[in-house]
């Protein structure tokens, strides 16, 4: 999602941008006099459905403040491996999973959805969920530092994987570990290479598909 967008969603969370001028909206998101900037991004974001403009009235309101104010549109953000480390991490947004408020655990800005490929990750619970192929895990971007027995979204080499975190202090290393039905090998890092590793978030919950 391009930031002006995102700097939008967040500002329509903190203030009813329905009585706010398409230069006001830019200039509270510090993009400066560019409205028709702010007007292109809304429109790109009423298309991906996560805000909603009544252009009879001129105004713009967020889907908190619409109907369906009890739906949550959480971006895709493409796919992650359960399996052998072939899924490639980007950027784009494959879609949104619509989920109720009541569904979720956490109902936050900082979360995304990814789409599970693969089984290494079939005995892993959380909140008594297992991992499975074709589920959606959502991810709480900002925990990038997960604790020791917890599960979390990693790319190494620009491969996505999830993977449950393990500290091995007494060998100074990181080990990401598979937990499944089948025998598949944990990544292994040294602390001199945990650089190379970047932790996308933390799984916070499972959606079954």
């Amino acid at each position: 999602m391009h930031k002006i967008q995102r700097a939008i969603l967040n500002l329509a969370e903190e203030e009813n941008i329905s009585s706010m001028t398409l230069r006001a909206i830019s200039q509270a998101i510090g993009e400066g006099d560019a409205p028709q900037k702010i007007k292109h991004h809304l429109n790109q974001l009423e298309a991906k459905g996560l805000l909603k403009i009544i252009k009879e009235e001129n105004r713009v309101v967020g889907l908190n403040n619409s109907s369906n104010s009890n739906i949550i549109s959480i971006p895709i953000m493409g796919a992650a491996n359960c399996g052998d480390a072939r899924i490639y991490a980007d950027n784009n947004i494959d879609g949104y999973l619509k989920v109720s408020k009541k569904i979720l655990k956490k109902n936050k800005k900082d979360i995304f959805a990814i789409k599970v490929v693969g089984n290494s990750m079939n005995r892993a619970k959380v909140y008594g969920e297992s991992i499975e192929d074709g589920d959606y895990v959502i991810i709480d971007s900002s925990i990038n530092k997960p604790a020791d027995g917890e599960y979390a979204l990693f790319v190494l080499d620009g491969v996505a994987n999830i993977k449950k975190f393990k500290e091995d202090k007494s060998r100074q290393s990181v080990i990401l570990i598979s937990e499944s039905n089948r025998d598949y090998p944990p990544i292994v890092l040294h602390k001199d290479d945990v650089g190379c590793l970047c932790v996308a978030g933390k799984v916070i919950q499972v959606i079954k598909s």
